[in-house]
């Protein structure tokens, strides 16, 4: 009969079997965001998506998107916005070109058709008064995962449709997480479904997109600003374009796994 290895050298052999599984989860925590898959689109967001996003952008608001070569399309991204009316985040994910999740007030989930719509498009709750900190934590889980991450940087919708008062909730999120901001201005939205604008108005809704920004050196307030006012700059040099012409061609987007983007003008 074979002996029985001595207690020494199972321990040995056990020791380094953990030794290995350690390097395997550092090398997991230490890759670069940019190199994490993205989630795929659920069947669900894709049907919501095409089905009923893509008329109401497109028809209704006689959407048009500009930049979609600007959009990363793979690792964590944090999606930074003007807010001006609830209709951005569906939107917003839709002409992307991938899924993006967004923070919401967990009320929003309660209303009738909106709910099922924002949860489809990638968003998910948040409580009233929850701690900064919670908020920011559950964020981080999703860019961790690879998610774009979509932020409205005032936080609350704006009866004009700009960045006025910027939080630096964004910039804390890609310093965390090492991920690019990229500035994006969904121009009129507040004109078709704003704060305060009673029934809906059929105006046109475009979306452009802008270059990514570097994440913060660090997390110190004042790197956190002027990472905050970058993008607050962008976003607004981006509304202050304009509608985007009906004529105007933008480059071809890259591949994705997952929507196709919108293009500027509609196909022949």
């Amino acid at each position: 009969m074979k002996p029985s290895p001595e207690p020494s050298a199972l321990s040995r052999t056990g020791s380094r079997s953990m030794q290995a599984v350690r390097r395997v989860m550092l090398r997991r925590r230490s890759e670069p965001p940019a190199l994490l898959h993205t989630p795929r689109p659920s069947l669900t967001y894709r049907a919501i998506s095409y089905l009923l996003v893509f008329p109401i952008y497109r028809l209704l608001f006689r959407g048009r998107t500009a930049g979609n070569g600007n959009v990363p399309l793979d690792g964590a991204l944090v999606v930074v916005a003007n807010h001006g009316s609830h209709l951005d985040p569906p939107l917003l994910g839709h002409a992307l070109g991938r899924p993006v999740a967004f923070m919401a007030k967990a009320e929003l989930f309660r209303v009738p058709l909106l709910g099922p719509i924002i949860r489809a498009c990638g968003a998910y709750p948040v409580a009233r008064g929850a701690s900064d900190r919670e908020a920011i934590r559950v964020a981080t889980d999703r860019l961790d995962e690879g998610w774009a991450t979509g932020v409205f940087i005032d936080g609350t919708r704006q009866g004009n449709g700009r960045v006025n008062a910027p939080q630096p909730g964004a910039a804390l999120l890609a310093a965390r997480a090492g991920a690019p901001l990229l500035p994006v201005a969904i121009i009129n939205s507040h004109r078709a479904l704003g704060p305060g604008n009673g029934p809906p108005r059929l105006v046109p809704v475009h979306i452009r997109i802008g270059t990514p920004i570097p994440p913060p050196t660090s997390r110190r307030r004042p790197d956190l600003e002027a990472t905050t006012r970058a993008c607050q700059e962008a976003i607004n040099r981006l509304l202050d374009e304009g509608l985007i012409e009906a004529g105007h061609r933008i480059a071809p987007a890259r591949e994705s796994a997952a929507l196709p983007p919108t293009v500027s003008d509609p196909d022949p």
